[in-house]
Protein backbone atom coordinates (compact mmCIF):
# COMPACT_ATOMS: atom_id res chain seq x y z
CA UNK A 1 0.00 0.00 0.00
CA UNK A 2 1.17 3.54 -0.60
CA UNK A 3 -1.65 5.45 -0.05
CA UNK A 4 -2.19 4.49 3.79
CA UNK A 5 -0.40 3.59 6.68
CA UNK A 6 -1.61 0.53 8.64
CA UNK A 7 -3.64 0.67 12.04
CA UNK A 8 -4.98 -1.71 14.42
CA UNK A 9 -8.41 -1.69 11.74
CA UNK A 10 -6.82 -2.35 8.47
CA UNK A 11 -7.56 -5.45 7.07
CA UNK A 12 -6.11 -6.17 3.75
CA UNK A 13 -7.18 -8.43 0.76
CA UNK A 14 -4.22 -10.21 -1.49
CA UNK A 15 -4.22 -10.06 -5.36
CA UNK A 16 -3.66 -6.66 -7.63
CA UNK A 17 -4.51 -3.84 -6.71
CA UNK A 18 -4.22 -4.46 -2.74
CA UNK A 19 -7.42 -3.83 -1.46
CA UNK A 20 -7.39 -3.00 2.02
CA UNK A 21 -10.27 -1.69 4.66
CA UNK A 22 -10.31 0.57 7.60
CA UNK A 23 -11.58 3.50 9.55
CA UNK A 24 -11.16 7.19 8.41
CA UNK A 25 -10.77 10.13 11.04
CA UNK A 26 -14.39 10.79 11.25
CA UNK A 27 -14.82 7.26 11.63
CA UNK A 28 -16.09 6.29 8.04
CA UNK A 29 -15.78 2.82 7.10
CA UNK A 30 -12.96 3.41 4.34
CA UNK A 31 -11.44 1.25 1.45
CA UNK A 32 -8.54 1.79 -0.95
CA UNK A 33 -8.27 -0.07 -4.18
CA UNK A 34 -5.27 0.74 -6.03
CA UNK A 35 -5.75 4.75 -6.09
CA UNK A 36 -9.43 4.43 -5.77
CA UNK A 37 -10.73 5.50 -2.43
CA UNK A 38 -14.28 4.51 -1.12
CA UNK A 39 -16.08 5.34 1.80
CA UNK A 40 -18.90 4.04 3.31
CA UNK A 41 -21.25 7.59 3.79
CA UNK A 42 -24.56 8.65 6.19
CA UNK A 43 -26.87 9.34 4.36
CA UNK A 44 -29.42 9.78 7.84
CA UNK A 45 -32.62 7.32 8.80
CA UNK A 46 -30.25 4.71 8.97
CA UNK A 47 -28.99 4.52 5.29
CA UNK A 48 -25.55 4.85 3.66
CA UNK A 49 -24.13 5.68 -0.02
CA UNK A 50 -20.91 5.27 -1.55
CA UNK A 51 -18.91 8.01 -2.36
CA UNK A 52 -15.40 7.96 -4.26
CA UNK A 53 -11.96 10.06 -4.36
CA UNK A 54 -8.49 9.45 -5.73
CA UNK A 55 -5.17 9.82 -4.61
CA UNK A 56 -5.46 10.48 -1.58
CA UNK A 57 -1.87 10.25 -0.14
CA UNK A 58 -2.67 10.43 3.98
CA UNK A 59 -2.73 7.41 5.75
CA UNK A 60 -6.54 5.92 6.44
CA UNK A 61 -6.61 7.92 9.86
CA UNK A 62 -6.03 10.94 8.23
CA UNK A 63 -8.98 10.66 5.95
CA UNK A 64 -12.43 12.48 6.28
CA UNK A 65 -15.67 12.64 3.85
CA UNK A 66 -14.11 16.05 2.67
CA UNK A 67 -12.22 13.92 0.84
CA UNK A 68 -14.62 11.99 -1.02
CA UNK A 69 -16.48 14.23 -4.14
CA UNK A 70 -18.14 10.69 -6.56
CA UNK A 71 -21.28 9.48 -5.62
CA UNK A 72 -22.12 5.74 -6.57
CA UNK A 73 -25.74 4.63 -5.59
CA UNK A 74 -27.03 3.41 -1.66
CA UNK A 75 -25.59 0.86 0.50
CA UNK A 76 -28.05 -1.62 2.25
CA UNK A 77 -24.79 -2.02 5.18
CA UNK A 78 -21.37 -3.15 5.80
CA UNK A 79 -21.34 -6.44 3.74
CA UNK A 80 -22.77 -4.55 0.68
CA UNK A 81 -20.26 -1.82 0.75
CA UNK A 82 -16.82 -4.46 0.86
CA UNK A 83 -18.90 -6.36 -2.15
CA UNK A 84 -18.67 -3.06 -4.04
CA UNK A 85 -15.02 -2.45 -2.93
CA UNK A 86 -13.96 -5.76 -4.01
CA UNK A 87 -16.10 -5.83 -7.44
CA UNK A 88 -14.07 -2.72 -8.23
CA UNK A 89 -10.68 -4.86 -7.39
CA UNK A 90 -11.98 -7.53 -9.72
CA UNK A 91 -12.76 -4.58 -12.27
CA UNK A 92 -9.15 -3.57 -12.14
CA UNK A 93 -7.24 -6.83 -12.28
CA UNK A 94 -9.20 -7.40 -15.53
CA UNK A 95 -8.81 -4.68 -17.01
CA UNK A 96 -5.38 -5.19 -16.94
CA UNK A 97 -5.30 -8.13 -18.75
CA UNK A 98 -7.68 -6.61 -21.67
CA UNK A 99 -5.46 -4.92 -24.41
CA UNK A 100 -6.66 -2.15 -24.18
CA UNK A 101 -4.19 1.24 -24.80
CA UNK A 102 -5.12 5.28 -24.56
CA UNK A 103 -3.89 6.97 -27.66
CA UNK A 104 -4.42 10.96 -28.35
CA UNK A 105 -7.03 11.41 -30.96
CA UNK A 106 -8.86 14.21 -32.60
CA UNK A 107 -11.18 12.54 -34.59
CA UNK A 108 -14.87 14.15 -34.89
CA UNK A 109 -17.70 12.56 -33.53
CA UNK A 110 -21.16 13.46 -32.86
CA UNK A 111 -20.37 14.83 -29.36
CA UNK A 112 -17.76 17.15 -30.68
CA UNK A 113 -13.64 16.71 -31.45
CA UNK A 114 -12.06 13.66 -29.31
CA UNK A 115 -9.80 15.18 -26.66
CA UNK A 116 -8.60 11.66 -25.76
CA UNK A 117 -9.08 7.82 -27.13
CA UNK A 118 -8.82 4.45 -25.89
CA UNK A 119 -8.38 1.34 -28.54
CA UNK A 120 -10.21 -1.35 -26.83
CA UNK A 121 -9.30 -3.49 -30.32
CA UNK A 122 -8.80 -3.26 -33.74
CA UNK A 123 -11.89 -1.07 -35.14
CA UNK A 124 -13.59 -0.28 -31.18
CA UNK A 125 -12.34 2.71 -30.04
CA UNK A 126 -13.66 4.78 -27.59
CA UNK A 127 -13.97 8.67 -27.42
CA UNK A 128 -13.56 10.92 -24.93
CA UNK A 129 -15.04 14.54 -25.81
CA UNK A 130 -15.37 17.90 -23.67
CA UNK A 131 -19.12 17.13 -22.48
CA UNK A 132 -19.80 13.65 -23.81
CA UNK A 133 -18.19 10.51 -25.43
CA UNK A 134 -18.64 6.84 -26.45
CA UNK A 135 -17.81 4.65 -29.38
CA UNK A 136 -16.87 4.57 -32.94
CA UNK A 137 -17.19 1.17 -34.58
CA UNK A 138 -15.54 0.32 -37.85
CA UNK A 139 -17.55 -0.27 -40.64
CA UNK A 140 -16.48 -4.45 -40.35
CA UNK A 141 -17.08 -4.40 -36.56
CA UNK A 142 -20.53 -2.20 -36.84
CA UNK A 143 -21.48 -4.85 -39.88
CA UNK A 144 -21.32 -7.24 -36.21
CA UNK A 145 -23.96 -5.80 -34.59
CA UNK A 146 -27.62 -6.49 -34.66
CA UNK A 147 -29.80 -5.08 -36.67
CA UNK A 148 -32.02 -3.89 -34.66
CA UNK A 149 -29.69 -2.01 -32.74
CA UNK A 150 -26.94 -0.78 -35.17
CA UNK A 151 -26.59 2.74 -35.31
CA UNK A 152 -25.83 3.44 -39.48
CA UNK A 153 -22.31 5.53 -38.26
CA UNK A 154 -20.89 3.34 -36.04
CA UNK A 155 -21.07 5.94 -33.29
CA UNK A 156 -22.57 4.79 -29.43
CA UNK A 157 -22.70 7.19 -26.88
CA UNK A 158 -21.69 6.65 -23.26
CA UNK A 159 -24.83 6.43 -21.18
CA UNK A 160 -26.71 3.93 -22.92
CA UNK A 161 -25.58 2.82 -26.53
CA UNK A 162 -22.40 1.91 -25.16
CA UNK A 163 -24.20 -1.64 -24.20
CA UNK A 164 -24.73 -2.46 -26.99
CA UNK A 165 -20.64 -2.76 -27.88
CA UNK A 166 -20.13 -4.60 -24.85
CA UNK A 167 -23.35 -7.05 -25.53
CA UNK A 168 -21.92 -7.12 -29.17
CA UNK A 169 -18.47 -7.78 -28.01
CA UNK A 170 -18.30 -9.21 -24.83
CA UNK A 171 -14.61 -10.43 -24.89
CA UNK A 172 -13.61 -6.74 -24.55
CA UNK A 173 -14.94 -6.15 -21.19
CA UNK A 174 -14.79 -6.82 -17.20
CA UNK A 175 -17.34 -9.32 -16.05
CA UNK A 176 -18.32 -6.21 -14.52
CA UNK A 177 -18.98 -4.02 -17.20
CA UNK A 178 -20.58 -7.28 -19.00
CA UNK A 179 -22.71 -7.09 -15.82
CA UNK A 180 -23.58 -3.25 -16.32
CA UNK A 181 -23.88 -3.43 -20.21
CA UNK A 182 -26.57 -6.46 -19.38
CA UNK A 183 -28.81 -4.34 -17.23
CA UNK A 184 -28.49 -1.62 -19.22
CA UNK A 185 -29.86 -4.09 -22.87
CA UNK A 186 -32.53 -5.17 -20.42
CA UNK A 187 -34.11 -1.55 -19.09
CA UNK A 188 -33.27 0.87 -22.21
CA UNK A 189 -33.49 -2.42 -25.36
CA UNK A 190 -35.56 -4.85 -24.12
CA UNK A 191 -36.93 -5.80 -27.21
CA UNK A 192 -34.14 -6.38 -29.24
CA UNK A 193 -32.50 -8.67 -25.67
CA UNK A 194 -35.64 -10.83 -26.33
CA UNK A 195 -34.98 -11.16 -29.93
CA UNK A 196 -31.40 -12.26 -29.67
CA UNK A 197 -31.96 -13.98 -26.90
CA UNK A 198 -34.91 -15.97 -27.19
CA UNK A 199 -36.07 -15.08 -23.65
CA UNK A 200 -38.91 -12.71 -22.35
CA UNK A 201 -38.65 -9.94 -19.61
CA UNK A 202 -40.70 -10.43 -16.74
CA UNK A 203 -42.74 -7.47 -14.84
CA UNK A 204 -39.68 -5.85 -12.77
CA UNK A 205 -36.76 -6.96 -14.78
CA UNK A 206 -36.79 -4.20 -17.02
CA UNK A 207 -37.03 -0.26 -16.87
CA UNK A 208 -38.57 0.41 -20.39
CA UNK A 209 -41.10 -2.33 -20.61
CA UNK A 210 -42.23 -1.96 -17.25
CA UNK A 211 -42.88 1.99 -18.15
CA UNK A 212 -44.71 0.88 -21.38
CA UNK A 213 -47.12 -1.45 -18.85
CA UNK A 214 -47.35 1.42 -16.44
CA UNK A 215 -48.28 4.46 -19.19
CA UNK A 216 -50.48 1.52 -20.99
CA UNK A 217 -52.51 1.36 -17.71
CA UNK A 218 -52.98 5.47 -17.09
CA UNK A 219 -53.02 6.68 -20.30
CA UNK A 220 -56.74 8.39 -19.50
CA UNK A 221 -55.24 9.19 -16.15
CA UNK A 222 -53.51 13.16 -14.51
CA UNK A 223 -50.04 12.02 -13.86
CA UNK A 224 -47.91 14.62 -12.70
CA UNK A 225 -45.35 16.44 -15.24
CA UNK A 226 -43.87 18.89 -12.82
CA UNK A 227 -44.06 20.05 -8.97
CA UNK A 228 -43.50 22.81 -6.63
CA UNK A 229 -44.07 23.48 -3.08
CA UNK A 230 -46.84 25.69 -2.83
CA UNK A 231 -46.52 28.91 -1.43
CA UNK A 232 -49.67 29.52 -1.42
CA UNK A 233 -51.13 27.17 -0.10
CA UNK A 234 -49.51 25.84 3.43
CA UNK A 235 -48.78 21.67 3.45
CA UNK A 236 -49.43 21.39 -0.28
CA UNK A 237 -47.77 20.69 -3.47
CA UNK A 238 -48.71 22.39 -6.42
CA UNK A 239 -48.47 19.89 -9.52
CA UNK A 240 -48.78 20.05 -13.20
CA UNK A 241 -50.03 17.65 -15.00
CA UNK A 242 -51.33 16.03 -18.18
CA UNK A 243 -53.42 12.98 -19.59
CA UNK A 244 -51.13 9.46 -19.12
CA UNK A 245 -48.08 11.97 -18.13
CA UNK A 246 -47.46 13.49 -21.94
CA UNK A 247 -44.96 16.45 -22.58
CA UNK A 248 -45.91 17.14 -26.30
CA UNK A 249 -46.59 20.71 -27.36
CA UNK A 250 -50.38 21.61 -27.65
CA UNK A 251 -51.13 18.76 -24.23
CA UNK A 252 -53.99 19.91 -21.84
CA UNK A 253 -52.22 21.02 -18.31
CA UNK A 254 -54.31 21.17 -15.10
CA UNK A 255 -52.73 22.28 -11.94
CA UNK A 256 -53.74 20.16 -8.52
CA UNK A 257 -52.91 20.54 -5.34
CA UNK A 258 -51.54 17.68 -3.07
CA UNK A 259 -51.38 17.36 0.21
CA UNK A 260 -47.08 17.02 1.42
CA UNK A 261 -47.29 14.05 3.38
CA UNK A 262 -48.63 12.20 0.04
CA UNK A 263 -46.39 13.63 -2.67
CA UNK A 264 -43.88 10.74 -3.54
CA UNK A 265 -43.17 10.22 -7.22
CA UNK A 266 -43.11 6.64 -7.53
CA UNK A 267 -41.12 4.87 -10.24
CA UNK A 268 -43.12 6.25 -13.26
CA UNK A 269 -44.72 9.38 -11.81
CA UNK A 270 -47.29 10.60 -9.82
CA UNK A 271 -51.30 9.80 -10.86
CA UNK A 272 -53.61 12.06 -9.74
CA UNK A 273 -56.58 10.78 -7.49
CA UNK A 274 -59.79 12.86 -8.71
CA UNK A 275 -61.28 11.89 -6.11
CA UNK A 276 -58.49 13.77 -3.36
CA UNK A 277 -56.38 15.83 -5.44
CA UNK A 278 -58.73 19.23 -6.39
CA UNK A 279 -58.11 21.32 -9.26
CA UNK A 280 -56.08 24.31 -8.64
CA UNK A 281 -56.65 27.30 -10.43
CA UNK A 282 -55.48 29.74 -7.29
CA UNK A 283 -52.17 31.82 -7.46
CA UNK A 284 -49.49 30.03 -8.60
CA UNK A 285 -45.70 28.97 -7.66
CA UNK A 286 -44.73 27.87 -10.60
CA UNK A 287 -42.88 31.21 -12.61
CA UNK A 288 -43.98 30.04 -15.90
CA UNK A 289 -47.68 29.99 -15.36
CA UNK A 290 -48.53 33.30 -13.71
CA UNK A 291 -51.11 34.82 -15.23
CA UNK A 292 -52.49 31.66 -16.73
CA UNK A 293 -55.68 30.03 -16.07
CA UNK A 294 -56.31 26.36 -15.98
CA UNK A 295 -57.68 24.28 -18.69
Amino acid sequence: MSASAPSSENQGVSGFPEVSFGRSADGLRVALVGETAFAMADAGDGKHYLVTGWRIRKPFAEWTRSDFYGYCGELADEASFRAKVEENAEHQREKRTLARRETRSTANTPWGPSQGATVFAKGVICHSTAGHGGFHLSPERNGKVHAGLRAADGFYEEHECWAIVAFTFPHLFTSFERRCAERTMKDSFPDAWEAITGNVLQSGESWKKDERTFLAGHGADWIVVSAIASDHEKGFVEVIATRGGRRDVGTEERRFLVPSDEYRIGRFGFVIDPERHQVYDGPSSFVGWQGRRAS
